[in-house]
C-alpha cells in the first residue's frame, strides 16, 4: 500500500496564507497526496493564530506542526485544547 504524505515548508504571513488557500488542494490533487503536513508557526510571521489554523486546515491542510513561536500567542492554547485531533 502507497501512502502519499506532502509536507509544506513554512507558511510565511498573508502571502503564505493566501498562496496555501489559492493552492494548496490543487497541488495536493497533483501530487496525490493522501496527507498534508504544513508548518504553521510562522503563519503570523512569529507564531499563529486559531483563524490561521482554521485556513490552513481548510485550504486542505490534515495536520499542523507548531514550534517554539507557538507559545508568544497565548490564544492558541485553548484552541489546541479544544482541537479534536
Amino acid at each position: 500500500m502507497l501512502f502519499r504524505i506532502l509536507a509544506v515548508g513554512d507558511v510565511v504571513g498573508n502571502p503564505g496564507l493566501d498562496f496555501a488557500a489559492k493552492n494548496l488542494r490543487r497541488i495536493k490533487k497533483e501530487v496525490g497526496a493522501d496527507f498534508v503536513v504544513v508548518n504553521g508557526e510562522n503563519a503570523n510571521v512569529v507564531g499563529v493564530t486559531p483563524k490561521q489554523c482554521d485556513s490552513l486546515l481548510a485550504a486542505g491542510a490534515d495536520a499542523i506542526t507548531l514550534g517554539n513561536h507557538t507559545w508568544t500567542r497565548w490564544e492558541l492554547q485553548p484552541y489546541l485544547d479544544e482541537s479534536p485531533s
